[in-house]
């Protein structure tokens, strides 16, 4: 799943458009305001981020509310997981580095 998670995410306007729920829940309209994008594209992208279960929607009234949904992204969060540790390590080597060269 994290593949299908990754290729949905690779689009420039669906990492947008969950920056912007990622501050709370919005309905489309919002979301072509704040974005700058056509209503039928951002529709199409919810879509996409719904089906991969990156986004929530419910219906108020006439309107229908968007919000990320955290659980979406723990298979990827699991995935990264082991790339944390060289970054991790990466950044103590370079801590021991500078404070080594800050020792001189």
């Amino acid at each position: 799943m994290a593949t299908a998670v990754f290729e949905v995410l690779a689009e420039p306007n669906r990492r947008r458009l969950l920056d912007v729920l990622r501050e709370g829940e919005r309905p489309v309209g919002e979301l072509v305001t704040l974005l700058g994008l056509s209503q039928p594209g951002v529709s199409k992208h919810l879509r996409i981020l719904h089906g991969a279960g990156l986004v929530d929607v419910r219906a108020d009234g006439q309107r229908r509310l968007y919000r990320v949904r955290p659980e979406g992204f723990r298979e990827l969060d699991a995935w990264l997981g082991p790339y944390r540790v060289l970054w991790s390590r990466a950044l103590d080597d370079l801590a021991l580095t500078v404070k080594e060269h800050h020792d001189d």
